[in-house]
């Protein structure tokens, strides 16, 4: 037996379902932090090749996958 439940709602619905917290405040500050920090010349070339090498496993595949991700980002679609 195959029993199917679509239920239609937002992000915001579904958060509040579940029990989720609302981080919208802290995702906000993050934002503005960030934009504070790319407006005011903080962030150099080496500190974004050292966060994308933090998420990506330490080798040239890992690269080559972020590598292509972004690339694959920076096409236009037609």
């Amino acid at each position: 037996m195959k029993v199917t439940i679509e239920v239609e709602c937002t992000p915001e619905e579904a958060r509040r379902t579940m029990g989720l917290p609302d981080l919208t405040p802290l995702h906000d500050r993050y934002l503005a932090r960030m934009q504070e920090a790319i407006d005011g010349g903080g962030v150099s070339p080496e500190m974004v090749n050292a966060l994308v090498k933090s998420w990506a496993p330490m080798n040239d595949a890992g690269m080559d996958f972020w590598r292509t991700m972004f690339a694959a980002g920076a096409k236009p679609t037609t």
